[in-house]
């Protein structure tokens, strides 16, 4: 053999043999996990109980590294641009992943290509919710309504997952509501109570306790089947054939990561995934675990869809952000 080919041999046999002690000993020290939000939202209550029961299951801790800014661009390219060394993962939102891509006119990273997938973890259902004194009390009625009178509905702000929903209702359904953004959806809520707009489109932690005490009246939600977090309603599928969307949120690493590694993180949140107490501890934040895209493969044909989905939608709507 040519001495030239033989140490390239050589130094392919040693490189694999390091990337396989390499996720071997995975992990010898403390794991980050990148959330590319503020403390104490949606994103971050769900990465916090999971890297618990996560770090349970990998015998280290992980460490929870809020980036918020730029609706989710600049955790996620901080995730993206870290060593691929499994050392560095991040908790992945939707709306930052699938919806920011055809929102912004130029992100910092590839939803695609600059990350591993690794497996979706939770979905949160979104709700239609409507002021008490609208008269409509199911998704056919609201749209019966929208075609006789103006309707007003909050949302969160251009480009928002509240303000998106609506006009993929505005479209699905033929209708007509006009924008009413605010700076939270905290605010579009107060003001649906009170009836400045009329509908609005919410989490369920965050709209459900409205609804529950009569300030709100939820009409459907937004999931492809029902859910059990309010097994009560109906999804606007059932009156608006084809309308579904998945809010999730999905551990993903640094593309390159060893696929090793990638396996071994994956094994230990399916595991994750099937305890009964993280469930429970996800459902009281209104969140549902799921093991529908719990596969690499399952969850990058998710990101796919979602995609494609969100870029008619952004474009359709007229939704953009310099």
């Amino acid at each position: 053999m040519h001495v030239r080919s033989l140490a390239a041999l050589l130094a392919l046999c040693t490189a694999l043999g390091s990337v396989a002690a390499h996720a071997e000993t995975y992990p010898s020290r403390p794991i980050t996990m990148v959330v590319p939000s503020g403390p104490a939202g949606a994103v971050d209550s769900i990465a916090r109980v999971f890297a618990q029961y996560l770090g349970q299951q990998l015998g280290q801790t992980i460490v929870v590294d809020n980036r918020a800014g730029a609706g989710g661009n600049i955790g996620t390219d901080a995730a993206a641009k870290a060593a691929h060394d499994g050392y560095t993962l991040l908790m992945a939102a939707s709306s930052a992943q699938t919806i920011n891509p055809s929102l912004y006119s130029k992100i910092p990273f590839d939803p695609i290509k600059d990350f591993e997938p690794i497996s979706v973890i939770a979905t949160a259902p979104y709700a239609l919710v409507v002021n008490t004194k609208v008269p409509a009390n199911t998704v056919a009625e609201l749209i019966a309504l929208a075609r006789k009178q103006p309707l007003y509905y909050g949302s969160a702000g251009n480009g928002s997952l509240n303000h998106l929903l609506a006009e993929m209702l505005k479209t699905s359904a033929s209708i007509d509501m006009t924008h009413v953004p605010y700076k939270a959806v905290a605010a579009a809520a107060a003001d649906t109570v009170s009836g400045q707009v009329q509908v609005l489109f919410g989490s369920l932690p965050g709209v459900m306790p409205l609804v529950r005490s009569g300030q709100l009246r939820a009409l459907a939600v937004v999931t492809a089947q029902r859910t059990k977090l309010a097994p009560e309603l109906p999804t606007i599928a059932e009156s608006v054939p084809g309308f579904q969307v998945t809010a999730w949120y999905g551990l993903m690493a640094p593309a390159g990561t060893p696929r090793a590694v990638l396996d071994k993180l994956q094994a230990a949140t399916v595991k994750v995934l099937a305890n009964k107490e993280f469930s429970e501890m996800l459902a009281k934040q209104g969140a549902e675990t799921t093991t529908t895209w719990s596969t690499s493969q399952q969850f990058k044909a998710l990101i796919v869809q979602d995609l494609a989905m969100w870029g008619q939608v952004v474009k359709t709507s007229g939704a953009k952000v310099d």
